[in-house]
């Protein structure tokens, strides 16, 4: 793990601590920030004593990161555009990163402080929007090129969707069980059951679900929101010391060759489909660049030039410690352009379906070395998530339980709202999507006071919709300035 810091100097040693510090601190106050939304139901609704759920929440966020995989935590890295990624020197990582987490972390403090389930996957992604914006308008590249806008439309679709499909779910899911078992003892609150039977927890089967959904729930949550943490690590790696992290020292000789192949059958794939991608590659010789320029940027133009290099360069490899440190970098950047313009060609209308799924299995191929991430910066991530989780849940328990409806919530709307969180944060996992588990919990709990028709308290709703709203652009404007002034005082 501590080899790395072997060659650096002071300074960077210095700063690469500092880096790491930041995103485990990040991590950490998302575990206390989002703790609530594992554990308000079963606490309010007295289904596990409060230490012993926030205990058990940490154990399975904890796991959730450990076994979660890194799908998220990439697509939150390619956010950013593929040139920023590609290019980044030590200078530029440490501002692009300090600047991300500084605003993320004001923000998830701030919002946790007054009791408000703000998002930490708008504030981040919010924050990685505004230090790619930031970096255009101080570099020159147009504005639309300073974000990867397509990844950033399809996080947004799903940031927005999943809290609508909790509120329609959940609410459907407590008019089924109260068409079922109307006269079910779940459909009192604990005030109400306290009152009838004199029993502060719920009845055994909706305690063993709530039980259930909320350890589901912090697994999930760690899987998704863990991964987040994952992905800045590697920013901070891979821009701070570039050499031994820019490619997977771990992969095999095999996985080596699949790279190696992939770009192989990627040429093929062009050159079968040069009718329709000949003049979006250059791949009339005429107009083809067969060399690459002594700047290296990611250009359609220069696809057939990029893969002769990689193969160039990969050709014989079974280990990537054989390559130079420069050359290990060369060939990230080339597998990242490649997967960039794959990525592109994809979108490009006249490419039939069945070429199209083609060509995504050849990006997993050509990705497979550089989308991963050492044992230790899982492990680390998942340490500081799970012990942020054990602290700070008080303050937004109180609002999740008793502050979005009129009425106290019921053993039943618990699990409505749980269950569906757990199932909606968990397909989005599969799919390595990042969502907010806070606005899904929050609003799967909402729908269920309005099939319930308890009523909803205007004025919590109206401070969580605010917040959601203003997350993502007062995160992008904070981030921005930071990487603006950031970036002045090292000119």
């Amino acid at each position: 793990m501590f080899d790395f810091f072997a060659g650096l100097t002071p300074w960077v040693i210095i700063s690469l601590i500092l880096a790491l510090a930041f995103v485990l601190a990040f991590e950490f106050i998302n575990g206390f920030h989002d703790t609530a939304n594992a554990v308000a139901t079963v606490i309010y609704t007295r289904a596990l004593p409060p230490n012993l759920a926030v205990m058990g929440s940490g154990f399975f966020n904890f796991l959730g990161v450990l076994l979660g995989g890194v799908g998220v935590a990439y697509a939150i890295v390619h956010l950013l555009p593929v040139e920023l990624l590609i290019d980044v020197d030590t200078n530029r990582g440490l501002i692009m990163v300090f600047s991300m987490l500084s605003a993320a972390i004001a923000w998830n403090f701030g919002t946790w402080y007054f009791g408000i389930p703000a998002s930490s996957s708008h504030t981040l992604i919010g924050s990685i929007l505004g230090v790619g914006l930031a970096n255009a308008w101080l570099t020159g590249i147009p504005l639309q090129d300073g974000v990867n806008w397509r990844k950033a439309i399809e996080i947004g679709m799903s940031l927005v969707g999943s809290p609508i499909a909790g509120f329609v779910i959940a609410a459907l899911f407590l008019i089924l069980l109260k068409y079922w078992w109307p006269l079910s003892k779940m459909h009192a609150t604990p005030e109400r059951r306290l009152e009838l039977a004199d029993k502060k927890r719920p009845p055994f089967w909706n305690r063993v679900v709530l039980i259930m959904s909320a350890m589901g729930m912090s697994f999930v949550h760690g899987s998704n929101d863990g991964q987040k943490g994952i992905g800045l690590i590697m920013l901070v790696l891979i821009g701070i010391v570039p050499a031994k992290f820019v490619l997977d020292f771990d992969a095999t000789p095999y996985e080596i060759k699949r790279s190696y192949d992939a770009a192989l059958h990627l040429s093929d794939f062009y050159e079968r489909n040069s009718h329709t991608l000949g003049e979006y590659l250059m791949l009339d010789k005429a107009d083809r660049h067969d060399d690459l320029p002594k700047v290296y940027r990611c250009d359609p133009a220069t696809t057939m030039a990029t893969i002769t290099a990689l193969r160039t360069s990969l050709a014989g490899v079974r280990d990537f410690q054989e390559l130079k440190p420069e050359t290990r970098i060369d060939v990230r950047r080339y597998l990242l352009c490649l997967d960039d313009t794959a990525r592109k060609v994809t979108a490009l209308p006249g490419l039939p379906h069945r070429e199209k799924s083609d060509l995504q299995k050849l990006r997993k191929d050509l990705v497979s070395t550089t989308e991963y991430a050492p044992f230790w910066v899982i492990l680390l991530v998942a340490l500081a998530l799970g012990l942020g989780t054990m602290v700070g849940w008080k303050r937004v328990v109180k609002t999740v339980g008793e502050k979005i409806g009129k009425s106290g919530m019921t053993y039943a709307q618990g699990m409505a709202a749980q269950v569906t969180a757990v199932f909606a944060i968990g397909i989005a996992n599969i799919y390595s999507l990042p969502v907010s588990t806070t606005h899904v919990l929050s609003s799967g709990v909402a729908g269920t006071m309005v099939a319930n028709r308890s009523g909803l308290h205007q004025s919590t709703i109206r401070t969580i919709l605010l917040a959601w709203v203003l997350t993502l652009p007062a995160s992008m404007l904070l981030s921005a300035g930071l990487f603006w002034a950031a970036s002045q005082l090292i000119k």
